[in-house]
Order: C-alpha cells, then sequence, then structure tokens
C-alpha cells in the first residue's frame, strides 16, 4: 500500500492550483564515490554533542539547517534520494548554515559537497549554481538542542535552539552523483517513508505530506 500517484494534464493543475513538479527516473542518473567525508557527528558522545551545540548557540545564536528534496522515479512511484550515514540513520542532503549565510547559497554549497565531486570548501559557483532550488515546503523547530523537532513552533518554546528548513530541488533530466564512501545515497519511496518516524523520524516521514500540494508528474522512459 503507499500513495496513488497519477500523471495529471498541465491545464488540470493550474486549473486546481497545484504546483507540477516533474520527476524523472532513477536510470537516467549517475552516481559514482569520492573519498569519505569528514567523520559524521553520530560517533560523538551525546554530552560531546550538547556542549558543542550549546558552546555554537552561545556565539552565533538559532541554528539553521536547510536540506534539500530530491525526487526520482522508481517502479513508477515517487522516491526521495537519502543519504544513509554508516548503514544506520537516515538525513536528507544538506546541513547547517554558516554565520550569515543565505538560505538558498547555503542549500547549493551543501548539496554541492555531499553530492558532487567538489568538497565542502572548494564548490565553486558554477558548480552551486548547477542546482535548481525551489521552494521551501517545510519548517521545523527544535525547543532543546537533542529535542524532538516539531512543523511548528509550541506556545511554550522560549528560545528556539534550531531552525530546519526543506527545499524542493528541481533536478535535471539527468546529473551525476558523486557521494562520499562513508556515504550512501538511497531511493526511499514515498509510501515507505510515509508516517514512518521510528525509521526515518518526523521530519522525513512527513515529507509526502509536504508534497501533497505538488503534481508529480512521473515521466517515464
Amino acid at each position: 500500500m503507499g500513495l496513488e500517484m497519477e500523471a495529471v494534464p498541465a491545464a488540470a493543475a493550474v486549473a486546481a492550483g497545484e504546483q507540477g513538479v516533474e520527476i524523472y527516473p532513477l536510470s537516467r542518473y549517475y552516481f559514482g564515490a569520492k573519498d569519505a567525508a569528514a567523520a559524521p557527528r553520530g560517533v560523538e558522545t551525546p554530552a560531546d554533542r550538547a556542549l558543542r551545540l550549546k558552546a555554537n548557540f552561545a556565539a552565533h545564536g538559532l541554528r539553521t539547517s536547510v536540506h534539500g528534496v530530491l525526487l526520482v522515479e522508481l517502479f513508477d512511484h515517487p522516491h526521495v534520494l537519502l543519504l544513509q550515514v554508516r548503514n544506520s540513520s537516515f538525513v536528507l542532503p544538506g546541513g547547517r548554515l554558516r554565520p550569515g549565510e543565505e538560505d538558498v547559497q547555503g542549500l547549493k554549497r551543501k548539496l554541492s559537497s555531499k553530492l558532487s565531486i567538489v568538497d565542502d570548501g572548494e564548490a565553486d559557483a558554477e558548480d552551486e549554481d548547477d542546482w535548481q532550488v525551489g521552494e521551501c515546503i517545510g519548517m521545523w523547530w527544535r525547543s532543546e538542542f537533542e529535542a524532538i523537532p516539531f512543523p511548528y513552533m509550541p506556545p511554550n518554546f522560549r528560545t528556539p535552539k534550531e531552525c530546519i528548513k526543506l527545499f524542493l530541488i528541481r533536478l535535471p533530466m539527468s546529473r551525476q552523483f558523486i557521494v562520499p564512501r562513508n556515504m550512501k545515497l538511497l531511493a526511499v519511496p514515498l509510501s515507505q517513508i510515509h508516517n514512518n518516524a521510528q525509521v526515518y523520524g518526523p521530519v522525513i516521514s512527513g515529507i509526502p505530506n509536504l508534497l501533497s500540494k505538488f503534481s508529480l508528474n512521473v515521466i517515464s522512459d
């Protein structure tokens, strides 16, 4: 069981007020590997992570993370591209913004770092401009550094510690993805992540609901 996706004519989508998103087959994309990225934060102890986050908050204030939702087609169903770290946790491509960095600029930098041949500090303007960052489709908030994120600001939030923003990435018909060797890039069906917070967490498992306002036009070979 899952979400039944049906191609909607462009005119009907416009009439219904929907925004169309074209999704291309996974077979049109090339996947390669590059040197391993820096050790994932997951190897930190909870105490070390808490101290690091508190120090960053004291120095820079609210932490803002930006992530991209990349869609492909497989078996006539939309799939989301997720990074798997150490064969365990799943994350969306993206990461934390630098102090004063704009959302779109920072997301392009992070996408180039995680999914292109370049490294985080070596991405050039040409590579970063190759990413078409679309709408911000969702925002999540953490009240504390280790708290579960909420898709809204609860009334008891005094000083939120992190804002997580999700942007829809409109992929071209084909491109190559170069992923660090200590990560895997997996195509996961929307029907599998839908309401599956136990495996994918509240942010990723909420993506199918966020995409419900779009007309997902699957373009098969």
